[in-house]
C-alpha cells in the first residue's frame, strides 16, 4: 500500500508518544521508588499494580467496546485530519504536552516529601493516558487497512 508522507508521519507520531509516555512513567516510577516513604508493598501497589491495571483497562476497553472504539477511531483520524504529528510544531506540542505531564508527576512526587499527599492517583491517571495512547495507536493501523481510508490514502499519494 502506498502512503502518503502526512500518513507516515502521523504514524510514527503515534509511535513516539506510546514510547514517549512509557519512557517518562518510567522515570518516575524509578524516581518515586527512591523518594516516596512507606513500605514496599504499598510502593508495588501505588506505582505498579494499579497504573498497570488502568493502562490495560484503558487500552481494552476502546478495542473491545464497539461505540467506544468507534468514537476512538472517528478521534484518531480527525487528529490526522488536523494535521497531528505531521509538522515541527504539532510534534513539539504532542511531546510538550506529554513533558507537562511528568512535570506534574514529579512535582506531585516532591509534594509528598513537604508532608503532601502520596500521589497514587497521579500514577493511575498516567497509566490509563499511555493505554489510550496505545490504543490510539492501534487504531491507526486498524484505520489504515479499512477500504474507504485506504482509497484516500492512496489518493493521496504522489
Amino acid at each position: 500500500m502506498a502512503h502518503v508522507d502526512a500518513w507516515r508521519s502521523f504514524r510514527r507520531m503515534q509511535g513516539s508518544t506510546c514510547a514517549a509516555g512509557g519512557l517518562i512513567y518510567a522515570g518516575a516510577a524509578v524516581h518515586a521508588w527512591r523518594v516516596l516513604p512507606g513500605p514496599m508493598s504499598l510502593k508495588v501497589s501505588l506505582i505498579l499494580v494499579f497504573p498497570a491495571v488502568f493502562a490495560l483497562l484503558s487500552f481494552v476497553a476502546p478495542l473491545q467496546i464497539k461505540p467506544v472504539r468507534r468514537l476512538l477511531k472517528r478521534y484518531v483520524w480527525m487528529s490526522f485530519a488536523a494535521g497531528f504529528g505531521q509538522t515541527p510544531v504539532s510534534v513539539v506540542t504532542g511531546l510538550g504536552l506529554l513533558v507537562f505531564a511528568a512535570v506534574f508527576i514529579y512535582l506531585q512526587i516532591g509534594g509528598v516529601a513537604a508532608g503532601g499527599r502520596y500521589p497514587a492517583g497521579v500514577f493511575s491517571g498516567y497509566g490509563a493516558g499511555i493505554g489510550i495512547l496505545f490504543a490510539q495507536a492501534l487504531l491507526a493501523t486498524a484505520l489504515e487497512r479499512e477500504p474507504k481510508i485506504r482509497q484516500i490514502i492512496e489518493a493521496q499519494s504522489p
